[in-house]
Parts: structure tokens; C-alpha cells; sequence
């Protein structure tokens, strides 16, 4: 799979590694809600054609590395997220 990703008029290369963590880092990403809360972002993220290339939930934050069309703002992203 190549790196860049074609729209009709553009060329890009839009990867976005984000930390997300709970108000006061409270440690509660553990055992059903951490499935809910890695499924949701998968899911989420299909809806908006963006590919999740790696999820990690920890008990007190998450990471996520994902591509992001060009058409669609990281903020908007991760307001859906």
C-alpha cells in the first residue's frame, strides 16, 4: 500500500498520531469499556474513510495513529471520535 493518498485533485499524506487521555488521567480504560471505547474509534473512523493504522488503549490514555483524508480537519475528526 502506498503512502500517499489520491483524491481528484490532490496528492496527500495525512498521518496524525494522537494521545487522548480522560479529564485528570483517571485510570478507567480497562476491560469491557477499553473493547467499547476501541471499537467505537474503528468504527467511527470507517464511517469518515479514515484508516486506523494502529490503537493502543492503556488504562489511563489512548493512542491512535490514523490517516486522515485532506477534505476532512483533524478537529472535525476528533470531535466525531
Amino acid at each position: 500500500m502506498s503512502r500517499l493518498r489520491k483524491l481528484s485533485h490532490t496528492v496527500c499524506h495525512c498521518q496524525y498520531h494522537i494521545a487522548w487521555t480522560p479529564k485528570y488521567r483517571l485510570k478507567i480504560f480497562e476491560g469491557a469499556l477499553a473493547t467499547e471505547v476501541a471499537n467505537c474509534i474503528r468504527m467511527f473512523s470507517e464511517q469518515k474513510a479514515c484508516e486506523v493504522v494502529e490503537l493502543n488503549v492503556q488504562i489511563d490514555h489512548v493512542h491512535l495513529i490514523v490517516f486522515v483524508p485532506a477534505k476532512i480537519s483533524i478537529s472535525d475528526f476528533m470531535g466525531i471520535i
